[in-house]
């Protein structure tokens, strides 16, 4: 300031004191009259909004940073939300109005408390009623996952996002969409439990089924589209032809066996497929992955024939026989009959499982009918081809017990070469009504070959002739009329079994089986018994404990007779020989004897 100036200044102030000066006016608060300031200061509230707590309200955000977000409401200081507030909104900025609710118009630091969260909680119902009502498309945020979907905030409401519906494609990952802003259109709302269910899937849904019937109406038998594995079942894969869904059934897949679908193709995976077959109104379509190749038998050497040896592995078991796959696609079957020489009857998982390699014999082949039958007994020698020089009349050999019937034991005495022992031919003396009595499967028993049926490819066996046949020897033991001690081991209505010594069997009729005092013989009782008949063709003996007692007292009789007889001829002789000298008186005494004889014959009757 110059001196010029400071002068003027001094002199300004230096002038004469203002006269009437209302110095009650300058006490006052302002300089105005009453007026005046009530004009100024409604004026001054008009600038600013009329705010009270609790209440929504809409401000425009005016700077955000990356914890805060600034907000103006129009009011004599400014608010702050947290940015959280705003996740569902990641395109949020300056200038945007948003809605906010009044917590607290001035805290203890003098700060406006607002927040964005409850002012949309306060209003979400009604705007998610809306957005249902008008079929409107809402945003937004994947907050985490659930059971069966993901949990979704839409205006501050927790939503339910079913897993089906996220999109139309399964989804294999549902932790990629946790934090994720997207679309979504109101599908249902439980208003009692106040519960809200949304779908991204029909926002796509409308756009993929124009789609698809564009790529229908242009589907035809045996074209070939590019797709995407969508999914694998233990069936099949289903493809994606680009908003249209195909299967490829397993079969279908591969010339060669396949166990499961991802041993092909993998998910997400983009492969050339060919159109088989669909219905008449296309919305099931049959598609085929292998159909693209050659058949394999179509690739089969030209030079494969009957009669040649093959190596494969076998692929498929089944009770009748095993599938052997010799190349990808062509498969030949081993029954199991030509599994081996035997000819009883066995499973073909005796001899292979899956898995194994094998060298095979072909059987038959039609390249037509591509099928092709092989055989591994050929392998070997045909053990019937030289029976008699191995397996003579007469031989004598160690086999196994397979099975049995009611009339004998089947046996194998080495593969290939089965034979029957009838029942009758199991043992000497034993009355064996069923084999099992006799022996049990897959025991070993000794046998004898007694006649070879080549053609038919069975041997009739023996056990019992490896011992002398003791019949032999009991035709002179068990004689006619000869008494022999036994034992009554079982008794029915048409007699009793009794047993004889050296382990043979007898059989008594009931008439025979009566002792001497009129009873009847009972089991367990050791008694004589006398053999009436015995048949060595028939190995029968019949017994009767009866004719012991019966027979001793005929004998008694017969000899008594014999005597009386001897003693009447005596006298007739005598008289005879006096004939000649007999006068009347002779004659008398001869009747008189005649009669004394008579009288003796009598009594001794």
């Amino acid at each position: 300031m110059t001196e010029e100036t400071k002068k003027v200044n001094v002199q300004e102030t230096s002038a004469e004191p203002i006269e009437n000066f209302d110095w009650d006016a300058l006490s006052k608060k302002d300089g105005y009259e009453a007026d005046k300031a009530e004009d100024l200061a409604a004026m001054y509230d008009n600038t600013l909004n009329t705010i009270q707590e609790k209440e929504v309200i809409d401000g425009t955000v005016i700077s955000l940073n990356k914890r805060e977000v600034v907000i103006d409401i129009s009011y004599k200081s400014d608010g702050i939300v947290s940015l959280n507030e705003f996740r569902y909104n990641p395109e949020l900025k300056v200038g945007d109005k948003v809605e906010v609710y009044v917590e607290n118009l001035e805290d203890k630091k003098g700060q406006l408390i607002l927040s964005h969260k409850k002012a949309r909680a306060m209003r979400s119902w009604d705007r998610v009623n809306e957005a249902l009502e008008n079929d409107e498309i809402i945003k937004g945020y994947i907050k985490c996952r659930t059971k069966g979907g993901m949990i979704v905030d839409v205006f501050g409401i927790e939503a339910f996002l079913p897993g089906s519906q996220i999109d139309v494609k399964p989804i294999r990952d549902y932790d990629m969409y946790v934090g994720k802003n997207m679309e979504f259109k109101v599908v249902k709302i439980n208003h009692e439990f106040r519960n809200v269910v949304v779908s991204h899937k029909a926002l796509i849904e409308a756009e993929l089924e124009q789609q698809k019937k564009e790529i229908i109406a242009k589907l035809e038998k045996g074209q070939v589209l590019e797709g995407t594995v969508k999914n694998i079942t233990s069936y099949g894969v289903f493809i994606d032809l680009g908003g249209v869904d195909g299967l490829i059934h397993i079969t279908d897949l591969s010339w060669g066996r396949v166990s499961h679908p991802n041993e092909i193709v993998e998910l997400d995976q983009k492969i050339n497929v060919v159109i088989l077959d669909f219905d008449d109104e296309k919305k099931r379509i049959a598609l085929g992955l292998k159909q693209l190749t050659p058949h394999p038998w179509d690739n089969l050497d030209a030079n494969l024939n009957v009669g040649d040896k093959v190596k494969g592995k076998v692929v498929v078991m089944a009770d009748y026989g095993a599938f052997v796959e010799i190349a990808t696609g062509v498969e030949g079957l081993i029954h199991v009959s030509e599994m081996s020489w035997s000819q009883h009857l066995r499973s073909a998982q005796d001899f292979l499982k899956v898995g194994d390699e094998v060298e095979a014999v072909i059987l038959t082949l039609d390249r037509e009918e591509r099928k092709m039958s092989l055989g591994i007994k050929q392998l070997k020698a045909d053990p019937w081809a030289e029976i008699e020089t191995k397996f003579g009349v007469g031989s004598k050999h160690a086999a196994k017990v397979r099975n049995f019937t009611n009339f004998g034991v089947f046996v194998e005495i080495e593969e290939g070469v089965d034979g029957l022992i009838h029942i009758s031919d199991l043992s000497w003396t034993k009355k064996i009504k069923h084999p099992s009595e006799f022996t049990s499967i897959g025991a070993e028993i000794e046998v004898a070959v007694l006649d070879i049926d080549k053609e038919n490819r069975r041997l009739s066996l023996g056990h019992k002739q490896l011992e002398e046949n003791p019949w032999d020897v009991f035709e002179t033991i068990f004689t006619v009329d000869s008494v022999h001690e036994g034992t009554v081991v079982e008794a029915f209505d048409k007699g009793a079994v009794i047993a004889l010594p050296y382990g043979v069997e007898g059989f008594a009729t009931p008439r025979h089986m009566v002792k001497e005092d009129g009873t009847q013989v009972k089991v367990d009782e050791k008694l004589e018994f006398k053999v009436i008949e015995f048949n060595k063709a028939a190995k029968r003996i019949i017994l009767s404990h009866s004719r012991v007692f019966e027979d001793v007292q005929r004998e008694e009789e017969a000899a008594k007779k014999k005597t009386t007889a001897k003693s009447t001829k005596k006298a007739v002789k005598a008289v005879k020989d006096n004939v000649e000298k007999t006068t009347l008186g002779d004659i008398s005494e001869l009747a008189a004897l005649k009669n004394q004889l008579q009288k003796d014959e009598k009594g001794d009757a």
